[in-house]
């Protein structure tokens, strides 16, 4: 028999808590303007808030091993001790205690920040036996009775959204109903029914994003989470009978090759979960919230982040090919253009004849390319008015390198240096490679006086590596050192604008973002698709840390110029290529983009996003067309429409919410365009293939 053990008021959203006569616990969520007169199906077993799986216990049945490792022996012997409310600095914590009558304990915390729109969870194990424990599985947050709206097994009626990744096509959102999944309730009620995704390895948005939103569309509530982990991670949505539940957090002995031993009195902490649930029509309301997760974070950056400053690159100039030359030719058409920074990306340690890409590790400045010393370089940057950043990739090493050999301290995986086409990896946990480092990166930093690194990672470390009780934990042990690296970089140089990169996009979860100034969007340097991963990753980060490349051809056309500087509109505006071979009607283009940016730099910053158009069936070569608008929270809002290569209509309509300003003050093209508003209706006009109008209004 099930009851409400506590609810909690956080915000619009309501936490519930429940329990059944075998002290079990299940915790779910519902918006506050949806009052339940019943807050559970009081025909469906309770599905407990903490999931976990110690080695040698009994595995759930069902047909659950190699689908799921939820709901066996060790999560039925975990029974409620204790819940209390805390507070502290506008921080509400639930802590929740569990425990196993062999000693297991676990605290289940869910934390509410005063502001926010989302909920944070967390669950530490203790080990209070006399004997060590492996953990197979252990997940950071469960969330069931979803929905609780609906009777009987929400045939038709539950759609669930993910968002893919693959290299330089980031975020394509996958929306399916569980019927598309197989997660109809079998006709007995007995058979396990699980979806478990992520990926496994050190990018971390490589096929999934860490994302998960669940949609009840009868009564239009929408449940999410996002995991907080630069490694292996796994999501699950999960059934047996008609209560559906998802849960999230590092990925386990199946999925990702994860166990890990406690020793008597030891503790192991989860990664951070953020969940959240909402009442609403719109998707992208919803995926809102889970982005603006990281606004707090962001507001806490370095003071010269707060305006969204512009970054020149020089990586598509040159190629992996900087010199004190080409940067100086660079930096005289560049200077005074409304730039902040100016970053020399990969090469500038290469040796003669050496690809930028096998070089890294020694990072020692090429006399070639800087023969009076990168010092000199640095200086000509400043004397142009821009900060100077700098690229590195910090935890990789490529084959050309002295590095490469120094196998000691490079990760090893069946006792053999782990070695992909082109690069090894450093032993982050090795304290002769953290002095390495410091040496190589944080000293030289500072040297040189660089104001913003670019932090690129080009490769997978894959499932693990050697020297610890599975090579999954060995991935954990040598990413959270990696990002303790990172954190020390910023301790000893207060400011420092870090840039997140891993092959564009592939390290856009949580816990990065919320280390780092930005992040590169992608690596679709200047393809087509551009304007279209710019506008799926509002659903996933904030476009205020969506670095977005637009980079400029001497033999683009103005209107290939406009669709390329309006994408960044989208997030931060990064430009490169051959901008001083660029005549003064392309310039001009450019110029515009650049101070119709500024006007919407406090959109971009805080607001909320909703995307319009045709369905984009390829990322690759979309047709139709795409609008993003974004209304801020400041009575001002844009929008910033591309069109592609086929089924264009020369006139686009759509309406407008009814929050958004309707004044048109200003708009950005390659020519005259005309666009209105009547009746909370846009209309643009004269549209073309390959086109681009962006339109602020107040």
């Amino acid at each position: 028999m099930k009851q409400i053990l506590n609810r909690y008021q956080f915000d619009d959203m309501v936490v519930c808590y429940e329990i059944n006569d075998e002290k079990q616990v299940g915790l779910f969520l519902y918006p506050a303007d949806m009052p339940l007169e019943k807050c559970a199906n009081p025909d469906t077993a309770i599905d407990s808030l903490v999931q976990l799986k110690i080695a040698g216990d009994m595995y759930n049945g069902a047909y659950a091993p190699g689908n799921t490792l939820r709901n066996g022996e060790s999560t039925i012997r975990m029974k409620y001790v204790s819940q209390k409310l805390t507070e502290e600095n506008n921080v509400q914590t639930v802590i929740t205690v569990m425990e196993d009558e062999r000693g297991y304990q676990v605290t289940h915390k869910l934390s509410y920040v005063q502001g926010e729109k989302v909920l944070r969870a967390e669950c530490e194990f203790l080990n209070k036996s006399a004997e060590s424990v492996k953990l197979e599985m252990f997940e950071s947050v469960s969330l069931s009775e979803i929905s609780p709206y609906i009777s009987g097994d929400e045939a038709g009626e539950i759609m669930v959204h993910r968002l893919q990744s693959r290299w330089s096509q980031e975020g394509r959102l996958l929306s399916q109903s569980l019927e598309e999944l197989q997660l109809d309730v079998s006709w007995t009620k007995e058979a396990v029914r699980c979806e478990r995704f992520g990926q496994a390895g050190s990018l971390p948005v490589n096929h999934y994003f860490p994302f998960l939103g669940v949609e009840d569309r009868r009564n239009h509530i929408f449940w999410g989470m996002q995991i907080a982990h630069n490694a292996s991670w796994q999501m699950e949505i999960y059934r047996i009978d008609e209560n559906l539940a998802i849960s999230g957090g590092l990925a386990d002995r199946e999925f990702g090759h994860w166990m890990k031993n406690i020793a008597p009195g030891e503790r192991f902490l989860t990664p951070e979960a953020i969940v959240t649930v909402c009442h609403t029509d719109s998707a992208d309301f919803f995926t809102g919230r889970l982005a603006n997760a990281g606004q707090n974070a962001a507001d806490a950056g370095p003071e010269c982040e707060q305006d969204l400053p512009i970054v020149f690159n020089e990586y598509c100039t040159t190629w992996g090919n900087p010199s004190h030359e080409n940067i100086c030719e660079i930096l005289k058409t560049i200077k005074g253009k409304g730039f902040t920074y100016f970053v020399i990306d990969c090469g500038w340690y290469k040796r003669e004849g050496v690809p930028w890409d096998i070089s890294m590790g020694d990072y020692d400045p090429s006399v070639s390319l800087f023969p009076m010393g990168l010092e000199q370089t640095v200086q000509e940057i400043r004397n142009a008015g821009l900060k100077p950043g700098i690229w590195f990739e910090i935890e990789n090493v490529g084959q050309a390198s002295e590095a490469y050999n120094n196998t000691e301290h490079l990760l090893h995986l069946d006792g053999k240096p782990l070695t992909t086409t082109r690069r090894r990896f450093w032993d982050m946990t090795d304290p002769w490679v953290n002095q390495y480092l410091t040496e190589h990166v944080i000293e030289f930093l500072k040297k040189y006086g660089f104001e913003y690194m670019k932090m690129d990672y080009n490769d997978t470390v894959g499932m693990g590596c050697d020297g610890y009780e599975s090579i999954g934990e060995g991935l954990r042990q040598n990413m959270a050192a990696a990002r303790e690296f990172v954190e020390k970089v910023k301790k000893e140089i207060p400011g420092i604008v870090l840039e997140n990169c891993a092959s564009g996009g592939h390290r856009l979860e949580p816990g990065y973002m919320a280390l780092t100034s930005m992040a590169s969007f992608s690596d679709a340097h200047e393809c087509v698709e551009i304007p279209v991963i710019a506008a799926n990753l509002h659903r996933v980060i904030l476009p205020r840390q969506s670095q977005i490349w637009a980079v400029i051809r001497k033999t683009d056309s103005l209107k290939r110029i406009s669709y390329s500087v309006a994408a960044t509109f989208l997030g931060r505006m990064c430009i490169s290529g051959d901008v001083w071979q660029l005549n003064k009607e392309q310039w001009a283009v450019i110029d515009n983009g650049i101070v119709f940016y500024k006007k919407i730099a406090s959109v971009i910053k805080r607001g909320q996003s909703y995307h319009f158009g045709t369905e984009i069936k390829s990322i690759r070569h979309p047709d139709g067309w795409q609008a993003v608008l974004r209304i801020g929270n400041n009575g001002k809002a844009y929008i910033v429409l591309h069109t592609f290569m086929k089924d264009v209509p020369d006139k686009i309509s759509f309406s407008l919410p009814e929050n958004c300003p309707s004044d048109i003050s200003d708009l950005f093209s390659w020519e005259d365009k005309k666009a209105e508003i009547r009746n909370k209706t846009i209309t643009f006009y004269d549209l073309q293939q390959g086109d681009t109008v962006a339109v602020f209004l107040e």
